[in-house]
């Protein structure tokens, strides 16, 4: 794209999530992410209710009266969004690339994270780990996120997710919400998904076309996989062999929401045609 496209694809993306963001996602996002823990913030005298465990026994020894500490929310989080950049992702057969769709989702919770004072980075991955935008708050940088979704150069290379997520492990060492979008084509260690989970609030968000899940009868067809280079001819004329591959897919997909569900991370599967706002509110909801 050129950069005006790219300035004009930008915009568009902010102008569509603005409303949403505003009128649904951010106010939920609040409510679900109250923030890393509790912080000191002043002292006063003891009222009947409140917890023995709050006495300052100096201050109380020294007024001969007791006194409590007073705690304050620590509201400021981390996002993380890793992205993957496979050449897979690159790829739709409805309105928007999964590229274009996973980067107007980005864009809601960047917005969202950005009107609570958060802080938003960007991992975009592939067989390894390609670009690392660190954590920033602000509107232009959350531009600057989506700027670099759409216009990404993505690798003819299988997804290695593991990586992925072990790179942000190193490197991002406080509590954070991390976002992942992937169509999950390709294997990974589920072992990771459990470590990160540990630590770190995680959502996995399956971004797929329905052609992804279901192949039409177009006869005879040379089917080439974009990340391998390898391919097959099919006759998907044959309803068997449609019923096979539509088989293995849901097959993939109940082991995929097994290894999240077993990692104590959530999963969402997201078509490209459908709206994610509802997806996300709910999700919000449920934390």
């Amino acid at each position: 794209m050129q950069i005006k496209d790219i300035v004009k694809k930008v915009k568009q993306i902010e102008i569509r999530t603005r409303k949403k963001t505003e009128a649904a996602l951010m106010g939920q996002y609040h409510s679900a992410f109250k923030g890393q823990g509790m912080t000191f913030s002043e002292v006063r005298p003891y009222q009947f209710g409140d917890e023995i465990r709050r006495i300052d026994w100096n201050k109380t020894a020294r007024f001969r009266e007791p006194f409590v500490k007073v705690m304050e929310e620590e509201r400021e989080l981390t996002m993380m969004i890793l992205v993957d950049i496979s050449a897979s992702m690159d790829y739709g057969t409805k309105v928007q690339l999964k590229r274009e769709y996973v980067a107007e989702i980005a864009a809601s919770l960047g917005f969202s994270a950005a009107g609570n004072n958060d802080k938003v980075g960007l991992i975009l991955f592939a067989d390894k780990v390609y670009k690392v935008i660190p954590p920033q708050k602000g509107r232009k940088h959350i531009l600057s996120i989506i700027s670099n979704i759409l216009t990404a150069d993505y690798v003819p290379a299988e997804s290695r997710i593991d990586k992925a997520m072990e790179y942000m492990m190193g490197i991002f060492k406080r509590k954070s919400l991390v976002f992942l979008f992937s169509d999950f084509g390709d294997e990974y260690d589920s072992k990771m998904l459990r470590v990160a989970s540990k630590k770190h609030q995680l959502l996995g968000m399956r971004i797929y076309d329905e052609k992804d899940n279901e192949i039409p009868d177009v006869g005879y067809a040379r089917l080439l996989d974009v990340e391998t280079g390898k391919e097959i001819w099919a006759n998907t004329s044959s309803a068997r062999w449609r019923y096979t591959f539509a088989e293995a897919q849901k097959q993939k997909l109940r082991a995929l929401e097994e290894d999240f569900a077993n990692s104590s991370a959530s999963f969402l599967n997201i078509n490209t045609g459908s709206d994610y706002s509802k997806l996300l509110y709910n999700y919000f909801q449920k934390k």
